[in-house]
């Protein structure tokens, strides 16, 4: 199986996952698998609940990118792989685990993603996500009431470091995009482009498969 590896950056609240489901809605779900940096955030359960949760989860340091390039190079090998899953709740990783399967389309997203060189390499065609500082920051509060546990001034406290997190890690790999969104998934040019772009590798692997 000819696999397209599509990563997806971009800050915390920058409307990344909009932008994955605005791309499943041009493809058969069979054809797409979506895996998150998120899953991949170390094991911590060896440390102390307040020591977790003092963890800079917006530092490069808090993924384990070795797994996460073997899980890639296995989907683009045609096998499946065991996604990680993590609880944010108590910052650790859980023992059970998600079934990805291979899939023509693997869609890799996460605010570090190009942090990394081997997984920037992996990458047929890699996206940054861009948003104000003021929508991400709303958007950063809403989900991590929502789904993190968190009180409106506890991520009001940290944003501080996310802010400083972004301008050290994140914004720099701007560079590396081959694509840049603007407004996330609202983007609808941008969006009609990333598919096209998507198709047209899709298209060439087949063309190279019926050569070989």
């Amino acid at each position: 199986m000819k696999t397209i590896v599509i990563g997806i950056t971009g800050g915390s609240g920058s409307g990344k996952t909009t932008v994955v489901k605005k791309i499943l809605d041009f493809f058969p779900g069979n054809e797409v698998a979506v895996i998150s940096q998120d899953a991949y955030y170390k094991d911590n359960s060896h440390l102390t609940l307040e020591e977790r949760r003092k963890i800079n989860f917006d530092h490069p340091n808090s993924i384990e990118f070795e797994l996460l390039v073997k899980h890639i190079e296995a989907l683009k090998k045609g096998q499946t792989i065991e996604e990680p899953t993590y609880d944010y709740v108590t910052s650790s990783r859980q023992q059970k685990t998600t079934k990805i399967e291979p899939r023509h389309i693997v869609i890799v997203e996460g605010i570090l993603l190009f942090t990394d060189a081997q997984i920037r390499h992996l990458c047929n065609i890699k996206v940054y996500v861009d948003a104000d500082s003021d929508d991400r920051l709303i958007r950063i509060i809403e989900r991590d009431m929502l789904e993190r546990g968190r009180s409106a001034q506890d991520v009001i406290n940290r944003y501080q470091i996310v802010k400083a997190m972004h301008e050290q890690f994140i914004e720099p790999t701007k560079r590396f995009a081959d694509l840049i969104i603007p407004q996330g998934g609202e983007n609808h040019i941008a969006i009609d482009v990333l598919v096209s772009m998507i198709q047209q590798k899709l298209h060439i692997q087949s063309k190279k498969t019926q050569v070989a």
